[in-house]
């Protein structure tokens, strides 16, 4: 069976939802998303699950032709939340780009000291997840850059959400990580055996 879900115009995380329901019920989806951003969430996403994704650029948008795999179909909620695991994977929410609260300036150095150090210590997050303010460290400028850098080549996952990035005006000059989405940040976050906020 097949669907076509139309997300052109729609906000993050609403593509993603869209199609992994349509998923839940049709084997073969063609999703139509009209940025760059919705088309890499929405492929994260299927990939994640086992589908297949193929990308057609059209005139009025990119088509997501997402095949599900036999041999992986799409989770339903209730499974996933029954699956989560019980030890390991350690998610680090940063909310902000200085450390604690009160003077800026110690903000400053306590933060680059923070990601200095966090490559020498164990253990090591699964996932490092940048919100509001926090998303200026994964761009230009940051003068955290080459810590994050040597975290992702140790194996760390950085995600930054892309309704933040907008808001500061950065998308363009992210450095590293991937641009993400708050449905891929809340199900990372629900499904990490420990959550750590700075």
């Amino acid at each position: 069976m097949k669907t076509v879900v139309d997300a052109r115009g729609l906000a993050c995380p609403q593509p993603v939802i869209l199609t992994r329901n349509a998923l839940q019920e049709y084997d073969v989806v063609t999703t139509i998303v009209d940025s760059e951003s919705s088309r890499q969430n929405v492929t994260r996403m299927a990939e994640k699950s086992g589908a297949m994704v193929r990308v057609e650029q059209r005139g009025d948008g990119l088509y997501l032709h997402i095949t599900r795999g036999e041999a992986a179909p799409v989770p339903s909620p209730e499974d996933e939340l029954c699956a989560l695991p019980t030890e390991g994977a350690l998610v680090l929410v940063v909310p902000a780009d200085q450390m604690g609260r009160g003077d800026a300036e110690l903000g400053d150095i306590l933060i680059r000291a923070f990601f200095h150090t966090l490559g020498e210590v164990q253990p090591l997050p699964r996932t490092i997840i940048f919100l509001n303010s926090g998303v200026k460290l994964v761009a230009e400028g940051s003068p955290v850059l080459d810590d994050l850098q040597a975290l992702v080549r140790s194996g760390v996952e950085i995600l930054a959400c892309g309704t933040c990035l907008d808001y500061f005006g950065l998308k363009d000059r992210v450095v590293v990580g991937i641009v993400s989405n708050m449905y891929t940040i809340a199900e990372t976050m629900l499904g990490a055996a420990k959550v750590v906020s700075l």
